[in-house]
């Protein structure tokens, strides 16, 4: 009986140690052949308490000192997104591969200069948007791409969250954790960079096409006396709303909350075409796609269909270092979304490059 070939050893450093680095941990101490081998972080209390937490053999304060060490091939950089795009190009300048987290970076110009930087490296290079993990959204890009809706006229989109108004996570107004995200003093463009990323890719990944021209409301609404708890300027958008034409013309709309009451962390997507009608929705922690195509559309009869398991971002990022899997999605994809973002960001009509 011949046996399978042993996976190529992945060695993984993860840039920034605090709470999100722990899903990056699991996930890949839970693949055979790989190896969560060191952190980096400049708090060498939190540090200590990862590399304890998760048995992380080495430690180091930069990323230069992790560079000179050199004992990884590949890195999850889960640091705050204001230094994304400072702590990935010495990594790319070392040939190594990387997962960075979402959003690519703070500005489309960083973001494209990251895109580049990775290219001429010539290594895998992915965003963790981890909602492409959603089987209902593979599955409905899967549908679209083959024609089976026909031509896409008309979207909506919606990403709802609750937590300014339910303490689901935590009580934001006692938790200094959260604050960071409603002040842009402290690197946060708001709801828009924060989860306006995820919604922007989980409809235009479907559809297949990006944005040509919208526009956008954005709206930060009164939270606390004065706007301000202790150091935190609460400032950053809480909501926002586009309309938009998309390459291929279909209209829709895209939006994002924090203030969607009764809805802890829900994305919708709905989207029509000639021949049929999609749901692609992710609420209460559950993947769900029903349609209505081709003979149900004279009765309008909405059907659940099939959505088979998909492999985790962090399983494509090894299967691809591995060279059995294509990595997506990328630093350009990255970059393209956070073009529309930026625009979004100025409140007003934009037309972007096809």
């Amino acid at each position: 009986m011949a046996t399978r070939p042993r996976a190529k050893p992945v060695r993984i450093l993860v840039v920034g140690t605090g709470s999100m680095a722990a899903a990056h941990v699991r996930a890949y101490q839970a693949m055979p052949g790989v190896t969560v081998v060191a952190g980096v972080d400049t708090r060498p209390d939190v540090l200590k308490a990862f590399q304890t937490d998760h048995a992380i053999p080495h430690g180091f304060a930069t990323v230069q000192d992790a560079i000179a060490w050199g004992g990884f091939d590949a890195v999850s950089n889960v640091t705050p997104d204001s230094v994304h795009k400072t702590t990935t190009l010495p990594l790319l300048a070392a040939g190594k591969h990387v997962l960075c987290e979402k959003p690519l970076a703070t500005s489309h110009a960083d973001a494209a200069e990251m895109a580049d930087a990775a290219a001429r490296a010539g290594v895998v290079n992915m965003v963790n948007l981890t909602y492409r993990n959603v089987p209902a959204l593979q599955a409905a890009q899967a549908l679209v791409a083959a024609g089976t809706i026909g031509p896409v006229r008309h979207f909506e989109a919606s990403y709802l969250q609750s937590w300014l108004t339910q303490p689901a996570w935590g009580d934001w107004k006692t938790e200094p954790r959260w604050l960071w995200r409603l002040s842009t003093a402290h690197g946060s463009n708001g709801v828009l960079g924060d989860v306006g990323v995820h919604i922007l890719d989980y409809a235009t990944f479907v559809i297949g096409a990006m944005p040509a021209r919208f526009t956008s409301r954005l709206a930060t609404f009164d939270k606390a006396p004065g706007g301000r708890i202790d150091e935190y300027t609460l400032d950053a958008n809480d909501s926002f709303v586009m309309e938009t034409e998309l390459t291929n013309g279909a209209l829709g709309t895209i939006s994002a909350t924090r203030f969607a009451s009764g809805h802890l962390n829900d994305l919708r997507l709905r989207v029509y075409g000639d021949t049929g009608g999609l749901e692609v929705l992710f609420e209460g922690g559950k993947s769900l796609l029903r349609g209505c195509i081709g003979p149900d559309m004279p009765t309008a009869t909405w059907r659940k269909l099939p959505t088979p398991p998909v492999p985790t971002t962090y399983r494509r990022f090894v299967d691809a270092i591995r060279g059995t899997a294509t990595p997506d999605p990328t630093f350009a994809r990255g970059a393209a979304l956070q073009a529309v973002l930026d625009a979004a960001t100025l409140g007003a009509g934009a037309d972007l490059p096809a």
